[in-house]
């Protein structure tokens, strides 16, 4: 089964002459030329994961110390057309753009327009040995459901990433870049959909015109908050679509029309979820010594019975065979 596009850059892995060059040449890959400089660039550590979603790049960063320039000149030599969204993760983050100068906290986002000049600065801790991180979406701009003008205002802004769709998005970014082979590449057109979708809500709630989003970007950004919650609760043995529907302000009936296009209904989802959590503990040799009906237990299964015909069905074999077979034992 193939998964999704991923390309890693590490430049541990050439010699020291070549590393900075190797990043610049990848950061103007990911969203557009800049002239970077830095005081590690005899030696520059950094790494990144790329994972191509099909239109929408998702990245994330580690990294020295290092400042980055788009001048005018780099703008008439290409643009691109896209924005980037960041979430700083690590270190200090600044920006200037737009006569706006921001500090970027950790776990905030920010917009940047690669087709404006800007001045960015990412700082880690050099005595800690801590660099700096972030995690970033680049979108076309066209893709966008906002008037240009009005995305152009969050320009270098500072956005919230601990709440509303900020938090979703800041989830929903860490999960994919954190562990792309959980995904096919199938998968990339719905999580670019997702994506945009929590892009557009974000800087929709940040310009006050929430009531401009189309009908299925609004469906979407629902139906990301269900899975979240549904992914917060799956240990709760009463989780039920009521609870769900009752958790989101809707009816049971809308609740079943969200799931109506994705592959499972929401009883399915929570099971299917319920069964997969399970399975990655019986394969984990840290758990080797937690009973199979605690695992269950963990995640909503009361039932030590019917645990064991759902999980046979879904993974052709019960569940002490499967650890055993994982290589964690099994203990009764």
């Amino acid at each position: 089964m193939a998964g999704l596009r991923v390309d890693t850059v590490d430049t541990g892995t050439v010699p020291p002459a070549d590393r900075f060059p190797l990043w610049v040449e990848m950061a103007g890959r990911v969203s557009a030329p800049v002239a970077f400089t830095s005081d590690h660039a005899g030696d520059f550590q950094g790494r990144a994961r790329l994972v191509d979603l099909n239109g929408i790049a998702l990245t994330r960063f580690r990294y020295q110390s290092l400042s980055g320039r788009r001048t005018p000149r780099l703008i008439r030599q290409a643009d691109p057309e896209v924005y980037q969204i960041a979430l700083a993760t690590s270190g200090a983050c600044a920006i200037s753009a737009s006569r706006r100068d921001t500090a970027v906290p950790v776990g905030d986002f920010t917009l940047v327009d690669w087709g404006r000049p800007h001045v960015l600065e990412h700082a880690g801790d050099d005595a800690r040995e801590v660099p700096a991180a972030s995690v970033t979406a680049v979108i076309p701009r066209a893709l966008l459901p906002l008037h240009p003008d009005k995305v152009d205002r969050l320009t270098a802004a500072r956005l919230s990433g601990s709440e509303g769709p900020g938090a979703l998005l800041a989830q929903h970014l860490h999960r994919v870049t954190r562990h792309p082979e959980e995904f096919r590449a199938s998968d990339a057109p719905y999580l670019a959909d997702v994506t945009l979708s929590l892009v557009s809500a974000l800087l929709a709630r940040h310009l006050d015109v929430e009531d401009d989003l189309p009908a299925e970007v609004h469906r979407r950004a629902l139906l990301v908050r269900v899975r979240a919650f549904i992914e917060r609760h799956l240990g709760d043995p009463t989780l039920t679509p009521q609870v769900v529907a009752d958790a989101h302000h809707v009816s049971v009936r809308t609740l079943h029309r969200l799931f109506a296009t994705e592959d499972d209904t929401v009883a399915g989802t929570i099971r299917r979820r319920r069964l997969e959590r399970c399975r990655r503990d019986l394969a984990d040799p840290l758990l080797r010594d937690r009973p199979v009906h605690l695992v269950a237990r963990r995640w909503g299964f009361t039932d030590r019975a019917h645990f064991s015909r759902a999980f046979r069905a879904a993974f052709g074999a019960a569940p002490q065979a499967y650890r055993a077979e994982s290589g964690s034992g099994f203990p009764s």
